[in-house]
């Protein structure tokens, strides 16, 4: 094993040597089992074979190295985007909002995976299908193939970036022990100081009107990928007498 060939394009069980005792898929689920409980940094090859009831080296037939475990990782979560027994809609909208909430379910189950994903190239099966669904939501609307992959990337940047925020102030509350309205309180002195120089009108807004529309989490995602998908259907080409025609 090289190393240097794609890891799903190396078979699974070699033509000579022993016979697997488990299988990649199982080696991603027990990662995933260990990041799930304890953090990324918890995963070891040694910790792995342990769970599996295997030695240190066996799991070398299987990858080549733990950044392939990570591969096999994402690959495996981002099953989760697209439930086998739901047929994509028809509706492209629908579509890639259904796909966006359920990358978000996913990525809350799986607090890893948000910081993972965005930092390696996804070429597993899994995201090779998830690719295909998205952009069969977006053909036949008049678009370039580099129009759909950057559409369907700015959805999912959108999706990954507020879950990598929401991740990281849930931490930080939770290292903290305080409440949000605790964590608040404690700058509300300095805040009031700026405020009172009258420098900072939209601040001073801020604090009296922020909070009476989209405080929760969920309501702050919709929002903001409701907007962005009016904002590429806004850029769809327009369809006339004589064809497509690009609306600005």
């Amino acid at each position: 094993m090289t190393g240097h060939e794609n890891l799903w394009m190396r078979p699974e069980r070699p033509a000579r040597g022993p016979r697997p005792s488990f299988s990649r898929a199982a080696l991603a689920e027990a990662a995933i089992r260990v990041a799930d409980a304890e953090g990324l940094e918890a995963i070891s090859m040694r910790r792995l074979a342990a769970d599996l009831g295997a030695g240190t080296m066996s799991l070398y037939r299987y990858v080549t190295s733990k950044d392939e475990v990570f591969d096999l990782m994402v690959d495996t979560a981002v099953r989760e985007y697209l439930p086998e027994d739901r047929r994509p809609p028809d509706d492209w909208v629908e579509g890639l909002r259904l796909l966006a909430w359920q990358a978000r379910r996913t990525m809350l189950r799986h607090p890893w995976l948000a910081p993972l994903a965005a930092g390696r190239p996804q070429a597993g099966p899994n995201s090779a299908r998830l690719m295909e669904t998205a952009l069969g939501m977006l053909d036949g609307l008049g678009l370039s193939v580099d129009e759909m992959l950057t559409l369907v990337g700015a959805v999912f940047a959108y999706v990954n970036g507020y879950i990598q925020s929401e991740l990281a102030e849930a931490e930080a509350l939770r290292r903290s022990g305080l409440t949000l309205a605790q964590r608040l309180a404690q700058h509300l002195s300095f805040i009031q100081s700026l405020i009172a120089t009258g420098e900072y009108p939209m601040l001073e807004r801020m604090t009296k009107e922020a909070g009476r529309q989209y405080m929760g989490a969920d309501d702050r995602f919709a929002y903001g990928l409701d907007r962005l998908l009016d904002g590429v259907a806004a850029g769809l080409p327009r369809r006339g007498a004589e064809g497509p025609t690009r609306s600005r």
